[in-house]
């Protein structure tokens, strides 16, 4: 399909109206439900470590659903796929907001993930291919705007509608946002030629798929089940590693495997693409940690925590308004490393937290978070796939946005069971040294509440001991974020300078 021509410019403002709907959809249900977990958590009588299934499916779906997207839409049309994609997202979303249980409301996210993969990618495409070569800058400047208030109002916004109404609103929020861009589609997106021919690895894909599922599956229940202690972590192990043993052999071994090897051989892709997962663990994995953090021990109402969280995306969305006018400008390694900087500095920040913290500080380091990411977001993509063939940029981006959600989900898994474990293994140490013949208790005002000889003492002081141990797990897994963070530096050395033909599209860059 060709760009609109100029005639039909109401043609395309009504497509941008509707595939930029399609985009904010996605972006809001990556933070929206976050800040109504502990409400979900209640509801469907989950445990902390169980109730990030509920991010976790939906990242993993997502992550496993996005490389195919454009096999799906040369194979069956891409109106098609973007009516099935949208409808499918909607209904999921409804079905989400209808679940009774936590099995079912981690089905419904799979799904939702699932048709959720195709939306970012396909929009994207749509909106370069309507508008002509002078005005796409433009475009996917909107695109960007649309992908980056998603994180701004989903916090204020599902914080309002869990406060008003309940947290099913988080989820029925898509309906008319569905139902506005489905029609849109229908009536003004035009068709594109179909390859019945088309073909997909289905080994390779489905081999990558099971061994991700299989890993995700054995993070998200190992803390519950005492990790290889239980025969279902070791027969989920075996199948992640079998699944990608599998994967990796076909890879190097077939004619037209899923995933090009040929790709890593660009030092600056394979770099980028281990980057990004490193970006997607300090990112999505503190805010996982964030929303019961302010909720539980902070007892901000969840208004109050959706309005301290939203202004992290102002942060973003103000850097990647400067870093849109460095690139080119400055070299890119200097731009990631100090996104890298500001990140590690917020997450340092946060390792002094404590209950008491003000809102004003929670308020600037989401902002100083923000502003790293905003910094490592475009230079990164542009970086990472600037050196490829054009040709091969689509199945790029598609492995890059893979590795970031499977970074994503990794990093959210593993910080919330170490938050378990640590709780735990907090509360013993101080405990240990918590009796009845300590002398602090001979202080009539700590004996008041805290006194060990009575059943409401000890209950008292049980609460208080569970809520420092809790302070210093979350202490724990903010220090390790921050590590995480400052070990991708050395990586910056592994990026080339690209050379002067080997500017990225900024279209391009977006994905």
């Amino acid at each position: 399909m060709s760009a609109a021509p100029a005639g039909d410019a109401g043609n395309r403002t009504a497509i941008t109206v509707c595939v930029i709907l399609a985009t904010l959809m996605q972006s809001l249900d990556t933070t929206i439900a976050n800040i109504a977990l502990p409400y979900i958590q209640g509801s469907v009588s989950a445990s902390q470590d169980q109730i990030n299934w509920v991010l976790t499916s939906y990242i993993v779906a997502a992550a496993i659903m996005t490389p195919p997207t454009g096999f799906l839409a040369g194979r069956f049309g891409r109106k098609r796929l973007f009516l099935v994609a949208v409808a499918g997202f909607t209904l999921a979303s409804m079905l989400c907001g209808m679940a009774q249980s936590l099995p079912q409301i981690v089905l419904f996210r799979i799904l939702q993930g699932m048709f959720g993969a195709a939306l970012v990618p396909l929009s994207q495409s749509v909106l370069i291919e309507i508008y002509p070569p002078e005005r796409r800058g433009s475009a996917m400047a909107l695109f960007g705007v649309a992908v980056m208030v998603g994180p701004i109002l989903g916090p204020v916004l599902g914080g309002w509608l869990t406060e008003n109404y309940t947290w099913r609103w988080v989820f029925y929020i898509n309906l008319p946002i569905g139902a506005l861009a489905l029609l849109g589609i229908i009536t003004f997106l035009p068709d594109t030629e179909r390859n019945a021919g088309a073909k997909l690895d289905w080994f390779g894909f489905g081999t990558l798929s099971l061994a991700i599922g299989a890993l995700q599956v054995m993070l998200d229940r190992g803390e519950q089940l005492d990790w290889f202690g239980s025969a279902e972590i070791w027969i989920e192990a075996i199948v992640a590693a079998s699944a990608f043993y599998l994967f990796v052999v076909h890879t190097f071994t077939a004619d037209a495997p899923f995933v090009r090897p040929a790709l890593f051989r660009d030092r600056n892709f394979a770099a980028g693409t281990l980057f990004i997962a490193v970006v997607g663990v300090s990112y999505l994995a503190s805010l996982a940690l964030l929303t019961p953090y302010l909720q539980n021990l902070m007892n901000y109402p969840i208004v109050t925590a959706g309005l301290v969280l939203g202004p992290r995306g102002i942060g973003t969305m103000a850097a990647m308004m400067v870093v849109g006018r460095l690139i080119g400008r400055v070299d890119t390694r200097i731009l990631l490393a100090f996104g890298l900087a500001l990140t590690g500095w917020g997450l340092y920040q946060m390792t002094g937290w404590t209950p008491d913290v003000s809102r004003a500080t929670i308020i600037g380091n989401g902002m100083i978070q923000g502003a790293g990411l905003g910094f490592l977001f475009v230079p990164l993509s542009t970086v990472t796939l600037s050196t490829l063939a054009p040709e091969h940029r689509t199945e790029g981006a598609g492995l890059y946005n893979l590795s970031r959600n499977i970074g994503s989900s990794i990093g959210i898994s593993a910080v919330t069971s170490l938050l378990t474990e640590n709780t735990q293994a907090n509360h013993a140490d101080i405990a240990a040294h918590v009796t009845a013949v300590n002398r602090m208790f001979e202080s009539p005002m700590i004996a008041q509440y805290w006194n060990p000889l009575t059943d409401a003492g000890r209950a008292a002081l049980d609460a208080m001991i569970t809520q420092q141990a809790q302070i210093i797990a979350y202490i724990d897994d903010f220090k390790l974020m921050m590590i995480v963070t400052l070990a991708a530096i050395p990586l910056l050395l592994v990026f080339k300078k690209p050379g002067a033909g080997g500017g990225l599209d900024h279209a391009i860059a977006m994905e």
